[in-house]
């Protein structure tokens, strides 16, 4: 491989970090580093997978037919109508708005939907694997709001029915449903590993209603072939065939670490996936404590082969025109990137230059596949640079 093919190497050396800021998992913090979240001036309010963010000096109404409290906006005239199908949900989400935004999906359709980003989280993850990292972009874009979704099978989307087949195609047809129910047009996709597949799958699956342009982010995800876990390292499939073999309810989040750790996977990994572990004995309650997952392991175990095996190389080497891939590559990734791969995405960079496209290759220094956790200020560079671009757009348009 030529020297001119080897991937761009963007400066994101790591620098001293609050760690709650930048959405460290709880797990890599010492007791004494913990801080206290300051106050916010803005609120999220989840109605059964609806989320209307608003801010502090909002009116609370109720909402039939599930009569929630929401919260609409300080002098802003909301066009409601009850509708049961907005209720009966595609998917759990939140919507964090920057502080500029005036907008919800209630308003009147003529009302155009600020500038939005969807994040997407990998397989047994959710969507407050991306909680904190949106606050921060919120807060230095506070013209954008960012969509957070829990995928088919996980998170709060568990409890919402899905039919099979449980695919990477059928994941990101979820996701396109609920844009268009929330009435979104985004402008920047972000996917993390399976997410970044689920992303790379929606443009691939409809021009509407995806904005033109379009910018795309797979984040240690290549668009073909897998190669999950090296030798020392944890491999989904086997962690999700040990989580298969689990009771449905545990006494305790230990006792999954401690069995884990045994079956030898890592304790990060292992304190990770017991996040998804949900109390279903009441506190105080008289009977013991007991513990049970809020996700669907059948449907991930069969979403998980789709994305080993799904094959996405014909959206990225034939890019529709002003749609722009960025491929990032954690240096440190438990995927193999093979010399096959960064070699195509090399050639498909300069035939989406000639098309009115564009594909693009980064690398994440100091960081393994958990890029979000392990150089989150690296990663908030080089995607900051997606939002600059788009604004830039945006002004030139106005």
């Amino acid at each position: 491989m030529a020297a001119s093919a080897a991937p761009r190497v963007l400066s994101a050396e790591p620098r001293r970090r609050d760690p709650v800021a930048v959405g460290v998992p709880p797990w890599r913090l010492s007791p004494g580093s913990r801080v206290r979240a300051a106050s916010r001036a803005r609120q999220e309010n989840v109605c059964r997978g609806q989320l209307i963010s608003t801010n502090i000096k909002s009116r609370p109404l109720l909402c039939p037919p599930c009569r929630c409290a929401q919260m609409a906006l300080a002098n802003t005239r909301i066009a409601y109508q009850p509708d049961v199908q907005k209720h009966s949900g595609v998917l759990a989400y939140e919507l964090v708005q920057g502080s500029l935004v005036q907008w919800n999906s209630f308003m009147d359709k003529s009302v155009p939907d600020p500038p939005t980003a969807v994040l997407l989280h990998g397989i047994l993850g959710s969507r407050k694997n991306w909680g904190s990292f949106a606050k921060r972009l919120a807060q230095e874009f506070p013209m954008w709001q960012f969509l957070l979704v829990d995928l088919r099978c996980h998170g709060d989307s568990a409890s919402i029915k899905k039919r099979g087949p449980h695919t990477v195609a059928s994941t990101a047809l979820d996701v396109l449903k609920l844009i268009v129910q929330l009435r979104l047009t985004p402008r920047v996709l972000v996917g993390h590993s399976f997410g970044g597949k689920v992303a790379l799958s929606m443009v691939e699956q409809a021009a509407k209603p995806l904005a033109r342009p379009v910018r795309v982010w797979a984040l240690d995800a290549t668009p073909g072939k897998v190669r999950a876990g090296g030798d020392g390292e944890d491999h989904p499939a086997e962690l999700i065939e040990s989580l298969r073999r689990m009771p449905m309810q545990v006494s305790s989040k230990q006792e999954v670490v401690d069995a884990l750790v045994k079956e030898q996977f890592s304790v990060d990994v292992a304190r990770w996936v017991a996040t998804n572990l949900r109390r279903s004995s009441p506190l105080g309650s008289l009977s013991s404590s007991s513990f049970s997952w809020i996700f669907d392991l059948n449907g991930i175990s069969d979403m998980y082969k789709s994305y080993e095996e799904t094959n996405l190389w014909g959206i990225v080497e034939n890019v529709p025109r002003g749609v722009h891939i960025n491929f990032l590559k954690a240096e440190r990734s438990l995927h193999r990137w093979a010399l096959d791969d960064l070699q195509r995405i090399h050639t498909a960079e300069e035939l989406a230059a000639d098309e009115g496209g564009g594909v693009e290759m980064h690398v994440l220094e100091d960081a393994g596949h958990w890029v979000h956790a392990d150089n989150p200020d690296g990663l908030f560079r080089i995607l900051s640079s997606t939002f600059r671009i788009e604004a830039t757009i945006r002004g030139m348009q106005n």
